[in-house]
């Protein structure tokens, strides 16, 4: 693959105009409160999900932990197909159209069907993340590693700019629902979870289209399942004689945990507790 190619290099940057619609748009806004709002009835926050009670904002807890578990178990396994085969296009498009599916299908998810939600939900964000694995893989392919700092910026700033454009939008929704013509309280919320998925699809199409079907191939073996676990041991070997090292990865973690926690539960803690 050409690397420092312009073409090339705006259309992966692309894809983060395409897909940080839902960590902003749906996730860190729209998304809690709405859920707040239909499973809160009076003074009672106790949902019921597959016949146990939790309190909501417990459960949504559980439904975005469960999803990151699931992608760290399985991202060492998703690398060694990155690294190990030509197919990171294909299984990038797979989480991307599972994530987007999920996202619009949350059009359906109403107080009578909190298992449907909750299910979305965990399916949608696992797709986003699983098609990031890929979508990371590209970058020291398609750019010189003097320019990877840059182009990884680049796409960052595409993804801001895209989502924010998209989340004013549905805000308005919001704030003037008769001027669309939407007379249920849930309607612009509802309507919101549809259109987000259809941005992700719609513009992830630039992505796919210019990326090059074939990509860089080291070699096929039939160790790629297993490289990625491979090189998670070798780097734990290499951990423990790193004191430095260690204090760093804790450190980042401890940190990292921190902004999550406000990035995905800052609205919903708002929508209880200032009960916006």
């Amino acid at each position: 693959m050409i690397q420092n190619n312009r073409k090339i290099i705006n259309a992966w940057a692309f894809y983060d105009w395409a897909n940080s619609v839902y960590p902003l748009v749906i996730i860190s806004t729209i998304f809690p409160v709405y859920y707040n709002t239909i499973t809160s009835v009076g003074n009672s926050d106790v949902v019921e999900f597959f016949g146990v009670n939790y309190k909501n904002s417990s459960l949504y807890a559980y439904a975005l932990s469960l999803s990151f578990l699931i992608m760290s178990l399985i991202s060492p396994f998703l690398s060694g197909i990155a690294d190990y085969t030509g197919r990171k296009k294909l299984f990038m498009q797979i989480f991307c159209y599972l994530g987007a599916a999920s996202c619009s299908a949350m059009y359906f998810f109403d107080s009578g069907s909190i298992e449907l939600g909750i299910v979305l939900v965990i399916l949608a964000t696992i797709g986003y993340s699983g098609s990031l694995v890929f979508y990371n893989a590209y970058l020291p392919e398609i750019a010189t590693s003097n320019k990877h700092d840059r182009v990884s910026a680049y796409g960052f700033a595409m993804g801001y700019i895209g989502s924010s454009i998209l989340l004013i939008f549905c805000l308005t929704f919001f704030k003037y629902p008769d001027v669309y013509g939407m007379t249920e309280p849930d309607t612009p919320a509802r309507i919101t979870f549809l259109l987000v998925g259809i941005w992700w699809v719609v513009f992830s199409q630039v992505t796919f289209f210019t990326l090059p079907k074939q990509d860089f191939i080291r070699f096929a073996s039939n160790r790629i399942f297993t490289k990625g676990y491979y090189e998670i041991k070798k780097v734990w070997t290499e951990l423990k004689k790193s004191t430095v090292l260690k204090r760093y990865l804790v450190a980042f973690l401890v940190f990292e945990m921190g902004i999550q926690t406000v990035m995905y539960l800052a609205t919903l803690f708002g929508a209880k507790e200032l009960k916006m």
